[in-house]
């Protein structure tokens, strides 16, 4: 049984608080960018948030066709914990690993049924898309106890196992997606082309069902190959993004633009 949240101070209460410390906050916010800011820059300037304002740009306008566009009823979150198939199985499992975190989810579900950010899918969900945020790094490597057991791979895996646990057939669902947005820069380089591609995905979770010795086999065929027949994977450029914005809304897709380039320039 988890705890329940401590309870917001006065200050926070009410959608119209402007209280001293949020007003302190958002004025040390404002120098980030300065000379002398009162912090690290990349602090606010970086591919977490820069994620944040474009999700919530997308909840609240709709883009017919766009990867990102939202279900009626789709919510966002931004740092989920997926559940995975390979969580241990007794004290000290060898083949083990953690829930994997995602940078963004798009979908009907719930956060913080069994913990604080754990993700759940809601019955009759038709949308479920996990997202990446990049700036200059690359997808990460393996897991302890399986090297080979990529971030692409790995979050896959992840999804399927959301799926198994909600009794959800991606059959059912109208949009599946796996994307990692990123500079253009670093899409054209191939960057993540090997992570990213289907068969690489699919081999990898393979190679990691096998080492279970036919444990995971049932996932795997039940759970896993449908999601890997469904999902679809790739990446998308915050170039691209920010300019499908600047389409639809110029004064905020300018201001997109303008934190974009200080998350390049500190992030560099």
């Amino acid at each position: 049984m988890h705890d329940s949240p401590p309870a917001k101070p006065d200050y926070f209460k009410g959608e119209d608080s402007q209280s001293e410390a949020l007003k302190s906050i958002q004025e040390m916010l404002r120098t980030a960018a300065s000379s002398q800011p009162p912090f690290p820059p990349t602090l606010l300037y970086n591919e977490g948030w820069l994620l944040r304002l474009v999700l919530n740009w997308f909840a609240g306008h709709s883009l017919q066709d766009h990867p990102l566009s939202f279900a009626a009823g789709a919510t966002w979150f931004s740092e989920a914990l997926l559940p995975s198939a390979f969580l241990a199985r007794r004290q000290g499992d060898p083949l083990a690993e953690s829930w994997t975190h995602a940078d963004g989810v798009i979908g009907h579900f719930q956060i913080g049924k069994r913990g604080k950010g754990d993700l759940s899918l809601k019955p009759g969900n038709s949308q479920f898309l996990v997202l990446e945020a990049k700036m200059f790094s690359t997808l990460s490597p393996g897991v302890t106890h399986a090297s080979y057991f990529d971030q692409a791979a790995r979050t896959v895996a992840c999804m399927a196992e959301v799926l198994r646990r909600a009794e959800l057939h991606p059959s059912k669902l109208a949009t599946l997606g796996f994307y990692t947005l990123a500079p253009s820069s670093q899409i054209e380089k191939g960057v993540f082309s090997n992570e990213m591609e289907k068969d690489s995905i699919f081999a990898k979770v393979e190679q990691r069902v096998k080492a279970y010795e036919g444990d995971k086999n049932r996932w795997f065929e039940e759970w896993f190959q449908p999601v890997w027949d469904s999902v679809i994977a790739g990446c998308l450029s915050w170039e691209g993004l920010i300019a499908a914005i600047q389409g639809n809304d110029p004064p905020t897709g300018k201001d997109f633009e303008a934190f974009y380039k200080c998350c390049q320039q500190f992030g560099s």
